[in-house]
């Protein structure tokens, strides 16, 4: 049992330290891994490296009565690459999850606002006191540079570029990318450093950009909590959440005529399939596009 508490400790070491995954992303795998070692640990499989395919089979039954589809695909996908490493280290000659399949996950539908709606969105939220005046600015940067939470609160004062209208930020999987600033984000945001930061730090000295009411390091459940609040005086049939922005974000550049590459790039993608999904949810605006602007749509004079 303690082999086993070791190599998952290892291996956990590797995607921090040699992969420098996120803290997040970290925490899952951990979470996953764990109910591995439970079920294991359950079934009394005393080392994690001498694996049958029947304690497999057991095992996904054990997921599925106990998981949804995306979970269980989520953890297969962890083990997957735990075993990978094992692999890679010479602890195991062959992955033994190499052939087990995730299931089949039924399509989302993403769910995006519109423009209007994003703008009565940050229109709603008033400027009138220091907290207020960074709200503002955070909305305003969330979408403007479709950034996500994580982005948002480790912020550094010295990843922005006024002059040049320019973000630096790390994100997910410690990836560095710089993306521009709208003038809406850039003008709230230099409002908020200027006028309201300093009476938030106090005598708290602090490199991150926004700040709770303590002068402290705003947190991703602060975020949530604030977006809460205004989402409840926006009327509006929409569950408000964070990357609603960044999908909104990400469909209104595409609807406007950027490159996918280009959208790919800002948003951080690794790999442009993950851009295109958002290729997919904006079918109504194609087809609109089409007969407003196609020379033998029967609807025009010719």
């Amino acid at each position: 049992m303690k082999l086993n508490e070791n190599l998952i400790n290892d291996f956990i070491d590797y995607i921090r330290f040699e992969r420098r995954l996120s803290k997040n992303t970290i925490v899952s795998y951990q979470r996953d891994l764990e109910k591995y070692r439970f079920f294991l640990n359950r079934s009394k499989i005393k080392e994690i490296l001498k694996v049958s395919n029947d304690q497999i089979l057991y095992f996904l039954e054990f997921l599925y009565k106990t998981q949804n589809s995306s979970s269980v695909s989520r953890i297969l996908s962890t083990l997957r690459t735990f075993y990978k490493y094992l692999v890679r280290d010479g602890k195991i000659l062959k992955n033994p999850f190499s052939s087990i399949k995730n299931p089949k996950l039924p399509k989302k539908i993403l769910e995006i606002l519109d423009e209007q709606e994003v703008k009565k969105f940050l229109e709603s939220i008033p400027t009138s006191s220091y907290l207020e005046l960074r709200d503002k600015a955070m909305f305003e940067l969330l979408y403007s540079c479709g950034m996500r939470v994580s982005e948002i609160v480790d912020l550094k004062l010295s990843d922005i570029d006024f002059d040049e209208g320019l973000i630096r930020f790390i994100g997910k999987g410690n990836k560095e990318r710089i993306t521009p600033v709208g003038d809406s984000a850039k003008d709230c945001l230099g409002k908020y450093i200027r006028a309201a930061r300093y009476n938030l730090e106090r005598e708290r000295k602090s490199e991150n950009v926004f700040l709770n009411r303590n002068g402290q390091k705003m947190t991703r459940q602060g975020f949530w909590k604030i977006l809460k609040k205004y989402a409840g005086k926006v009327n509006t049939s929409k569950n408000l959440y964070p990357h609603l922005f960044r999908h909104s974000y990400a469909t209104h550049m595409l609807e406007r005529g950027a490159d996918l590459r280009i959208v790919q790039e800002l948003l951080g993608h690794s790999s442009i399939s993950t851009t295109e999904i958002y290729t997919n949810i904006n079918k109504k605006h194609v087809k609109e596009t089409y007969f407003k602007y196609h020379p033998r749509d029967k609807g025009k004079s010719s």
